[in-house]
């Protein structure tokens, strides 16, 4: 399964390309189409106990049979009611999941760790050390988040995963500056919201434009959502993505083998970022429609 791949700051790495079991999998089975991922050449499978699926993601990982070397499967703690600590939650992930171990651990939500994420992550740190997981991080951590965490953290987290697409771009810039500072990987769920969610936004244009142009160039078809997916890809962020339909996924794959957008593309697609809308179902995970979930989240943007 060879997959592009980028450096974390503790020496492993991360697979660019992840097929993520929340958003439209919320809740649901996921089993089928996490194993017809990893069989298509997907080895990047990120969960969460807040998905409310991980069973299924395990099944799906035992039914596709890939060697668990070459799978790197992320999951993450979502919140910490009194009396449970975060090797509780993990061991009942593992036990959902079936490997004995996780690439990526990550706390999900400060907002949902409700002032505990300072005692949190030092127990994330001891489950490393004992190679229960191979790397930790965050997700959802503003700036003031990641303050107060590096305060007392002594390992550094290895990523943060948050909702990145253009339409959020502006406010995330100060956040990825910050990241770049302290050598934590950006990671991006919601890649593709200005397709799923704001069809006939500020973006479809050049969006269009560019896959008609790439189209041509490569003799294949290529989408908008691919095009998406390289406005990632040349920013260094790795790509969580899902999708209900199975042949999405040979989309993705053939993501990775594109040719890079042009300066001037690049730059048209961030013009978009004039236009703001955060969905955030990651971290929200107690309501279903848009409009919900956008005023929900807000406080990410404070």
């Amino acid at each position: 399964m060879t997959q592009l791949t980028l450096a974390l700051n503790d020496g492993h790495r991360i697979r660019w390309l992840g097929f993520g079991t929340g958003t439209t999998l919320l809740r649901k089975d996921a089993s089928a189409l996490v194993r017809n991922a990893v069989e298509h050449g997907i080895a990047h499978l990120d969960g969460a106990e807040g998905y409310a699926n991980e069973a299924s993601l395990g099944a799906g990982l035992a039914a596709a049979g890939a060697p668990r070397a070459e799978l790197f499967v992320t999951t993450k703690v979502l919140s910490l009611p009194e009396g449970r600590t975060a090797r509780a939650a993990l061991a009942d992930s593992l036990r959902a999941l079936g490997p004995e171990y996780v690439d990526l651990y990550l706390l999900h939500s400060p907002q949902r760790l409700a002032g505990r994420v300072r005692e949190a992550w030092e127990e994330l740190e001891q489950l490393e050390r004992e190679g229960l997981v191979r790397s930790i991080g965050v997700s959802n951590f503003r700036i003031q988040d990641l303050e107060d965490l590096l305060q007392v953290a002594v390992v550094v987290p290895a990523v943060n995963q948050n909702e990145y697409h253009p339409y959020v771009r502006k406010t995330t810039e100060p956040l990825l500056e910050y990241l770049k500072k302290h050598n934590i990987l950006a990671t991006s769920y919601g890649g593709l919201t200005p397709l799923v969610y704001h069809k006939g936004g500020p973006v479809d244009r050049v969006l269009t434009s560019i896959s008609e142009r790439l189209s041509k160039e490569t003799a294949k078809e290529v989408t908008e959502g691919q095009v998406l997916g390289l406005w990632l890809r040349a920013q260094g962020i790795p790509q969580i993505t899902t999708s209900t339909k199975p042949e999405r996924v040979k989309e993705y794959l053939a993501t990775e083998s594109l040719p890079d957008l042009l300066p001037a593309e690049i730059a048209a697609i961030n013009e978009g970022d004039k236009f703001h809308s955060r969905i955030c179902v990651g971290p929200c995970l107690s309501t279903t429609t848009t409009s919900n979930l956008s005023a929900e989240c807000k406080w990410i943007d404070d």
